[in-house]
Formats: C-alpha cells, structure tokens, sequence
C-alpha cells in the first residue's frame, strides 16, 4: 500500500537541540545478515524474533512522517536489507516521493550479496547510487572476513549495478594487519571503475570474538600511506555525514575517511537512525533512543509520529562517547546490525 496520496507535505525542517538540521533519515529494515563479518557481528549471532520486526508498512509511515517534517534523505540499512523479504516494496512507495520532490535521494548501503538480483529494480524506483561494503578483494581472505561471502558474487553484483546506471561509492573498514597493506590495491580497484571510496575506522559498537584493539588501525596512518602513491587535495565535496572527502589527483575520484574515534565527526550531524524494532537513535554512539512502535500502529499515526519524532529531536545529544581500550566493553552494547550500518 503507497501512502503517498495521504500526506501532504509541508517544508518545516526538524532542528535540533545544537541548531543543527536533521533532514537525512538512515532506516534499518533488519538485523539479518548472510555476512558475519568479524569486525561486526559474533559468529554464531542471535538475531530478533520476525514478530518485532515493524512491518514494511509501518516502516514506511515512519519514513512518511519524517519526509513531512523536511527530511530530505533516506538510507535503508540493515543487516544486509535485500534479505528482507518484500523490500522491494519499500522502495518502490518511497520512490513516489522522489517524483513528487518531496525526497530528494533514497539511496542504500549494502554487502553486495544480493546486488545482482536486484540492481536494476533499485534504479528504476529512483536509487542514483549506492554505498557496497568491500574490506578486501583477495578471495581467501573475504570468505574468512565474512565468515559466509562470496566475493565473485559480489563483485558480479556491482558490476551489475556499474552497468544499470547506479553511482557506486565503497566502503572499507580498516583493519590493522589483515587489510592495512591492501587498501592502496582496493583504492586502485575502486578508482580505475569509477568508483569512489571510503576508508572507516572500525567501532566500538557490540561484543564480538575478538577484542577490537587488535583490529583497530588509525587512519591517519592509512592516509600517510595513499600520499606515498597519490596527492590528496581536500575536496570540497561534503555530504552532510562524517566522511572527509579527499580528491585523488592521479585518478580523479574521491576518498573519504571516517573517523570516528580518531577525530570526532559529530559537529555537522544531520541524521537519526531508525531500527527495524522501531527504535530511533538520535546518536549511533549513544543508547538514548525513542520507541516510535505504538506511534506507527496507530489509527492516528500520522498525529502521534509526528509528536514522537519531535520529541525525540529535542533529545539529539551534541556527540557520540567513543572509545577503544583493551579489555573494555564496547562503547555501545547493540550490534551495528541492530543500529543500522
């Protein structure tokens, strides 16, 4: 069911509490995953009961509310979100509000897996591009990293979304020792397809088997690296997220580095993370969050969620708490995968 024909939209704009914009919108439709990464997920995860998931429809009533509050941007996450079954269908109602101009981008981060089956469904409901997780291109070494993935399949799936038009932006998390040595080669790989990158240090988010200082890899140190090989001009490209964009001289694409614990990205936040139980985040590194659930049951759902959303702006903390010491819990106990990557 398309709720399009019942919301009007108006051009308020959501502000918070620093007087920053909130206007981009990152959706978790499901904590699954067909990966287990290491740096993300333990191996043998115990994932939501399907009964507390919300509903694509009340997921969508979600995102309608948000869109008639000014926001402008929408992210659907997961887990791994084409898992979902049926979310195509998501995609396809929040595409009306790219037609309408209510929207302005629905775009989608992705492990790849299931790329291939559905890129060309994903550009015709008006996704322009996509960020798909790649950590390295040494097929050995990926089956190990994801415990579970195949890296032919996923690189036949960009290279399917490559073909059908989408915008393809990587994203590799830097980990010390096992991929350090090989991002120069993802970077080459990436430019040489036209795709731009992003490098991420890993984060402190869910307990996993390993302890994550011996993952952890500053990148200040990978940025040192590329300069060896290539001149980085800083890009006055900027998104409104946490990634400092560089532009590659040699190539003439970009690379973006997050860096969240290295350099605290949280100054220009503009986005709040909506889980598939119906949690809202206001910070990814903080555990405050509002339950939108009875809100997007509701007969009166357009009334209630747009007093929970409010309400729950007004809570937006200034920063997340990051940190990564030895032997210390996570900053954050959730998975990512629950948060929404």
């Amino acid at each position: 069911m398309n709720l399009l024909c019942t919301v009007v939209y108006n051009k308020n704009m959501l502000i918070d509490p620093f007087k920053r914009p909130v206007s981009y919108l990152r959706v978790s439709v499901t904590d699954r995953c067909d990966f287990r990464c290491e740096y993300c997920m333990a191996e043998n995860m115990t994932f939501l009961p399907k009964k507390d998931l919300l509903s694509l429809i009340e997921l969508e009533r979600i995102c309608v509310s948000f869109i008639k509050l000014g926001t402008t941007k929408i992210r659907i996450t997961g887990g791994e979100p084409l898992v979902r079954k049926n979310v195509m269908s998501l995609f396809e109602n929040l595409g009306g509000y790219l037609k309408n101009g209510s929207l302005k981008e629905l775009t989608l981060t992705t492990n790849g897996s299931q790329l291939e089956k559905h890129a060309q469904d994903l550009f015709n409901c008006g996704v322009k591009r996509i960020n798909v997780s790649i950590d390295t291109l040494k097929p050995d070494l990926f089956g190990k990293l994801t415990r579970r993935g195949n890296l032919e399949k996923v690189l036949k799936g960009i290279y399917k979304a490559k073909e059908v038009g989408l915008k393809i932006k990587i994203n590799t998390v830097a980990l010390k020792e096992t991929n350090e040595h090989e991002i120069i080669d993802i970077l080459k790989w990436a430019h040489y397809h036209n795709f731009d990158m992003t490098v991420i240090e890993t984060m402190p988010l869910g307990d996993i088997d390993y302890d994550r200082t011996d993952q952890f890899l500053p990148l200040s140190k990978v940025k040192e690296s590329l300069e060896k090989y290539y001149t980085l001009e800083k890009s006055k490209h900027y998104t409104g997220g946490p990634s400092r964009y560089y532009d590659v001289k040699e190539t003439k694409n970009r690379v973006g580095f997050i860096t969240p614990l290295t350099h605290n990205f949280c100054e220009l936040c503009n986005r709040v993370r909506l889980t598939c139980t119906g949690k809202l985040y206001m910070c990814l590194g903080q555990d405050d969050s509002a339950d939108f659930v009875s809100a997007a049951r509701s007969e009166n759902w357009e009334v209630e969620l747009k007093n929970s959303i409010l309400e729950a702006i007004s809570r937006k903390p200034k920063g997340h708490d990051f940190v990564i010491r030895r032997k210390q819990s996570p900053s954050v106990k959730r998975h990512m995968s629950v948060t929404g990557g």
